[in-house]
C-alpha cells in the first residue's frame, strides 16, 4: 500500500477532520457542517495530510502568526497546529515528511521562525524546535488568601465592569496589541480568534458563555481583561464551594493585574480560583497577602520555537549587554545552520556569516530555547547541550540572551 503526503483538497476535509479527531483520542465522528465551521478561514494550501488508499491517516496544518521578541519587534512565524498520526500508522516517518516539507516552504515564504505548542516533549526537538516559554497554573484558596472580604472596587480610582462578547470584540484587539508588543513570547490574534473566543465563530469545542471583566483606569482607559467561568458545587451543609476558572487574562499595568485578581477572588460563593496558564514569574502569588494560598497546580514547558533564518532572528531582538559572540549553529535540515558573528547590545544587533573561530557550538533547537530569553546557556553547557569553544563564552551568552522578565505565550494554538 502506498502512502502519499500532500496538501488537502476541499474533498478531503471531512476525512482529514475525522483523522484529526482520531489522533487526539476524541470520538471520530464529524459532520460536514462541523468540519466546515472548524476549517473556516483555513488555508488548504498550508494543510497537509498523509493518505493511504484515499483514507487520511495523518494531519498537519499551519497558519501565519506574528511573534514578539525581546525588545518589542515582531517576526513572521509559521505556526504549526493540528498535528496527528493515526495509531495504525505510527513510526512510518509521516510527521517527518510533513514537517520537512512545511519548514522548507516556510523558509522560502520568508518566515523567520516556526512555533508550536508541544503535546509531547520528545517529539519536536528532532525537527529543530526548542522549548522557548513555560507556563504555570495556580489554584488559589480564597479563604486563606488574606484579601479584604469587604473589598468592592479598586483603590486606585479605577473600576471593573462586566461586559459581553460584543464589547470584547470591540476593544479587545487593541488591548491585546498593546499587551503583546511589550511581552516577548506573545503572539498575534486574528479576527477569527476573537470570534471563536467570544462565541460568534465555531471552534473545536462546544461553546460555553463565560464572564468578561474589564479593568478601566481612573481616566477610563481599558488596561486589563479577564475571561472566566465557574462551576456550581455545594457541600452537604449547603455551603457554596465553587471554583472560578480563568480562561484568559491580560493586563497592561500591575494595578490592572492586582484589581482583576482581587475581583475574581472576591466573588460570592467562589472558594477556589484556578488562574489558567500564566507566566512562571507572574506577579500573582505575591499580589496576595498570603502567597502560600496560591498552590502550583501545573507547571510545564509550553511554546516551542524553531529558528528558520538565524541572521534575521538574531538581528531582530535586543540583548542584555554589549558583547560579540561567534555561534556555530548546527541544523541537520540545512535551514538555519552555519557560523555567525553576533555583535549585540541593549539597543540592537548585527549578525552575519563568518569564518572566525566559534565561541559556542550548539544545535538549532538549543538556539530556539535561548532565543526569547528563558533558556540558560550556562545550564545547557552544564547539561552538555552546547559546547564552549572559548572559555567564558557560555557566561557571555547567558548575559546576552537572558531577560529580567520571562517570556510568556498566553495562547494555545
Amino acid at each position: 500500500m502506498s502512502l502519499e503526503v500532500r496538501s488537502v483538497a476541499e474533498s478531503d476535509t471531512l476525512d482529514w477532520a475525522r483523522a484529526l479527531e482520531t489522533g487526539f483520542l476524541r470520538p471520530p465522528v464529524v459532520s460536514e457542517e462541523a468540519t466546515a465551521a472548524r476549517l473556516d478561514g483555513t488555508d488548504l494550501a498550508r494543510t497537509r495530510g498523509a493518505f493511504e488508499d484515499g483514507r487520511c491517516v495523518a494531519t498537519f496544518r499551519t497558519f501565519p502568526q506574528e511573534l514578539t521578541v525581546v525588545g518589542g519587534a515582531v517576526l513572521p512565524s509559521d505556526a504549526v497546529t493540528n498535528v496527528s498520526v493515526t495509531p495504525t500508522h505510527r513510526r512510518r516517518g509521516l510527521l517527518t515528511r510533513m514537517m520537512g516539507d512545511d519548514l522548507k516552504e516556510a523558509k522560502e515564504r520568508g518566515d523567520a521562525v516556526a512555533t508550536l505548542i508541544a503535546a509531547e516533549y520528545r517529539i519536536y526537538g528532532r525537527y529543530g524546535f526548542g522549548p522557548a516559554t513555560r507556563i504555570t497554573e495556580w489554584s488559589i484558596d480564597v479563604a486563606r488568601a488574606g484579601l479584604d472580604p469587604r473589598w468592592s472596587e479598586p483603590e486606585d480610582g479605577g473600576r471593573i465592569d462586566l461586559v459581553d462578547g460584543a464589547d470584547v470584540r470591540e476593544f479587545g484587539p487593541a488591548l491585546h496589541e498593546r499587551f503583546r508588543t511589550a511581552r516577548p513570547g506573545a503572539v498575534s490574534r486574528d479576527a477569527r480568534w476573537w470570534g471563536v473566543n467570544t462565541g460568534v465563530a465555531t471552534g473545536a469545542f462546544p461553546w460555553t458563555e463565560p464572564f468578561h471583566a474589564v479593568y478601566r483606569s481612573a481616566v477610563g482607559e481599558v488596561e486589563g481583561l479577564m475571561t472566566y467561568g465557574s462551576d456550581d458545587h455545594w457541600d452537604d451543609a449547603k455551603q457554596p464551594l465553587n471554583t472560578a476558572s480563568v480562561r484568559k487574562m491580560i493586563a497592561l499595568t500591575p494595578a490592572a493585574e492586582r484589581a482583576l485578581w482581587h475581583f475574581v477572588c472576591s466573588i460570592d460563593w467562589v472558594s477556589t480560583v484556578r488562574t489558567g496558564l500564566r507566566a512562571p514569574d507572574d506577579l500573582l502569588p505575591d499580589l496576595l497577602p498570603d502567597p502560600r494560598s496560591a498552590r502550583i497546580a501545573m507547571q510545564s514547558d509550553f511554546m516551542w520555537l524553531r529558528i528558520l533564518d538565524t541572521v534575521r532572528a538574531l538581528e531582530a531582538r535586543t540583548y542584555g549587554v554589549t558583547a560579540v559572540l561567534v555561534l556555530e549553529v548546527r541544523d541537520k535540515a540545512g535551514l538555519a545552520g552555519g557560523r555567525f558573528r553576533l555583535d549585540a547590545s541593549p539597543t540592537g544587533a548585527s549578525c552575519a556569516p563568518t569564518t572566525e573561530s566559534a565561541d559556542l557550538v550548539l544545535e538549532v533547537r538549543e538556539l530556539g530555547a535561548l532565543y526569547l530569553g528563558d533558556g540558560s546557556a550556562l545550564r545547557l553547557a552544564a547539561l552538555g547541550a552546547l559546547a564552549e569553544e572559548r572559555p567564558g563564552a557560555a557566561a557571555v551568552a547567558e548575559a546576552l540572551f537572558r531577560t529580567p522578565r520571562r517570556p510568556w505565550c498566553p495562547d494555545v494554538f
